[in-house]
């Protein structure tokens, strides 16, 4: 979701001067935004998977102890 972002950055890079005057941090920035955008969904989507394997620990184990 980021590679426009990345190939961009690459693209400024490629500017030595660019790079080295901060003509490259706005493009910087926003592969930063993004990044972190795709890392917050990436974090709910584990959080979510995790709570699902959870209950179904739960389950089983409920499910094993009903003849004790």
């Amino acid at each position: 979701a980021c590679r426009e972002f990345f190939d961009a950055l690459q693209l400024c890079h490629a500017d030595v001067w660019a790079k080295w005057t901060g003509g490259c941090n706005q493009v910087k920035r926003e592969l930063s935004k993004c990044l972190h955008k795709e890392s917050v969904a990436r974090a709910a989507r584990n959080r979510e998977e995790a709570k699902l394997r959870d209950a179904r620990r739960e389950k089983a184990l409920r499910e094993l102890h009903e003849n004790d």
